[in-house]
């Protein structure tokens, strides 16, 4: 399944098609470039699912949690700047990944080992200014 995204309004649709199709589905890993929208991405996911919180890239914190008005959890991790595994065991990522809440994970390469083979992976790819994104 991929999708062709033209201007960024359109992701907001695509978001709401993927949250339907997989409604069981919790942890999600989104891989792409730097720049190519994968934080964009996850904040219309996040939209999708009613989060009033600001999303934003947890680079240098690694994980952000939001929260809907429903009191949904959300967890967004960035693994880019990751310098080891121990690091990913430090925050806990055990309790995110296997909580039942859902998870964004943002450059999962960093961690592949420690990813769950359930999780649902989307790459972001960005051409001449058009994005793909790619189930």
């Amino acid at each position: 399944m991929e999708w062709i995204v033209n201007k960024e309004d359109e992701l907001e649709a695509i978001a709401l098609e993927l949250l339907e199709k997989y409604p069981a589905q919790r942890l999600f890993t989104i891989s792409g470039n730097m720049g190519s929208g994968k934080t964009t991405f996850i904040k219309y996911l996040c939209k999708t699912l009613g989060i009033v919180d600001q999303v934003s890239s947890p680079t240098f914190s690694l994980i952000n949690e939001y929260e809907s008005k429903d009191l949904l959890k959300v967890y967004h991790f960035d693994f880019y700047r990751i310098r080891n595994l121990d690091e990913a065991y430090d925050i806990g990522y055990e309790e995110y990944f296997y909580s039942g809440n859902y998870c964004f994970i943002e450059w999962p390469e960093a961690i592949q080992e420690l990813v769950p083979r359930n999780a649902l992976g989307l790459k972001i790819e960005l051409k001449n200014g058009i994005r793909q994104i790619i189930l």
